[in-house]
């Protein structure tokens, strides 16, 4: 059981590391014709607006993954001040994010701050479980839209006719449509081996079907805002490159999904200036990812300093009572 447990342990940060090595190697095949000169020439060639918008699109991105936590709060039927959940939110996914198997590492951290606000460990695993399917739920919902208005999207990842695509399309938005149903109707719980998955209440799923797909639009804009305008195929189509893009880094446990974003990403769009979607990626990384994380690293740091002088003084305070009671 201990050597189980230790391989635990290991595996998905190995597989992670693996992925990023793997990857690595792609990205040098796929461009070691690209000079730095004309990645900084990229970089110059966006636009003030476009920078603008970018922030937006990271802005709303963020306020979006504060919404999950807020849903499954909901869920969960507690009530926390909205600046503590926005700032644990944040944290969160800035953290999680750029360090690889977010939901473990997104969990531990959730764990620590729910925890000092009264939330037992059975109710933060609901919510950390909540927060996962809301991005799920995102994806099947915008991954379906996607193939089924531009069925076209599936020949970059595969060589299918557009047919295909929107029967796959079609099928997970019939996903998407049988979890709304289940919470309106009151299915009964599905049963996983031994996990009971309870139906959230239809105002819980109603706000997954619109905060999940906002913070994803949200991320690909960043993108999207930053692409050069030649050969740019449409937002719809960006958008669906980045949900098939990032669900892969996710899955890889990949540290910030470095590497596979990117190849997948460049893969997807080879019809367009590599150089231009690589910047592009890079002020992705810089905003969403890169800036979070230090923004995140600073607020760990204060909280964790706030509990230990609480701590503290609550130890003295007790002291204090103990040695009045003895005498």
């Amino acid at each position: 059981m201990q050597r189980l447990g230790r391989f635990r342990h290991y595996f998905w940060p190995t597989v992670g590391i693996l992925a990023v090595a793997f990857c690595g190697w792609l990205l040098y095949k796929e461009l070691r014709n690209l000079t730095f000169a004309s990645l900084m020439e990229s970089l110059g060639a966006i636009s003030p607006h476009s920078w603008t918008l970018a922030i937006c699109a990271t802005l709303v991105a963020y306020f979006a993954l504060a919404e999950y936590d807020r849903i499954a709060l909901i869920h969960l039927g507690r009530k926390i001040n909205w600046p503590f959940v926005m700032v644990t939110s944040f944290t969160t996914y800035a953290l999680s994010h750029n360090i690889g198997a977010s939901l473990l590492s997104g969990a531990v951290i959730r764990f620590r701050a729910y925890g000092s606000r009264g939330l037992s460990p059975a109710e933060i695993g609901v919510l950390v479980a909540l927060t996962s399917f809301t991005f799920l739920v995102g994806s099947l919902t915008l991954g379906g839209i996607v193939l089924v208005a531009r069925p076209e999207v599936i020949q970059r990842f595969f060589d299918l006719p557009d047919w295909a695509a929107i029967v796959i399309g079609l099928a997970l938005l019939s996903l998407v449509a049988f979890y709304l149903a289940g919470a309106m109707f009151h299915f009964k719980p599905l049963i996983i081996g031994g996990f009971h998955l309870h139906y959230p209440k239809p105002k819980v799923v109603l706000r997954q079907l619109i905060v999940g797909p906002v913070e994803l639009m949200g991320a690909a804009a960043i993108i999207y805002f930053c692409l050069p305008e030649a050969g740019n195929p449409g937002f719809l189509t960006v958008l669906g490159v980045f949900v098939a893009s990032f669900s892969v880094a996710i899955v890889s446990h990949a540290p910030g999904g470095l590497g596979v974003l990117e190849y997948v990403f460049l893969t997807a769009l080879d019809d367009m200036d590599q150089a231009g979607v690589l910047a592009a990626l890079i002020v992705f990384r810089l905003f969403y990812l890169l800036l979070p994380f230090a923004s995140a690293l600073i607020i760990v740091l204060f909280f964790e300093r706030s509990e230990f002088r609480r701590a503290s003084a609550e130890r003295l305070a007790k002291g204090r009572q103990e040695k009045v009671a003895g005498e």
